[in-house]
């Protein structure tokens, strides 16, 4: 895929053209959270071993559970139960969110990594509300 400029969240603009989705994969906020995903497994590895069945644990299956919603909401052949998955998806995000800051309140994180991983997970947040609200409008 090219640099082809900004693409909405559904992922329906490229190059000017609106073109079909083929697959939960080609949604920008699905991508951003499996990145999501893959940075939190990075960060957790270097939290205390004593937290590997507490925060590591617990922040690993959170995120885990945001673009595994995404993809099945987009499974589904309604579009009230794709939002009813991509509202799941939200409420696995703001937890994700409050065990960042339980890290970064024991000091498990630095700064700087809580900001950059917070800010990742706010705009995969706006871009759920975003894609949300469109559904809604249907």
């Amino acid at each position: 895929m090219g640099n082809s400029g900004k693409r909405k969240a559904e992922g329906t603009e490229a190059k000017g053209r609106s073109r079909k989705m083929k697959s939960y994969r080609d949604l920008i906020v699905w991508q951003k959270s499996m990145r999501l995903v893959t940075r939190i497994y990075l960060i957790t590895k270097e939290l205390p071993k004593n937290e590997v069945y507490g925060l590591t644990s617990q922040i690993r299956r959170s995120s885990i559970s945001l673009p595994s919603n995404i993809a099945e909401g987009y499974g589904r052949n309604s579009t009230n139960d794709y939002i009813r998955f991509l509202q799941i998806a939200c409420g696995s995000l703001y937890e994700v969110q409050t065990q960042l800051e339980i890290c970064r309140n024991l000091e498990y994180l630095s700064k700087d990594i809580f900001n950059e991983i917070y800010e990742q997970s706010r705009e995969i947040e706006r871009m759920l509300n975003s894609l949300i609200g469109k559904l809604k409008e249907k």
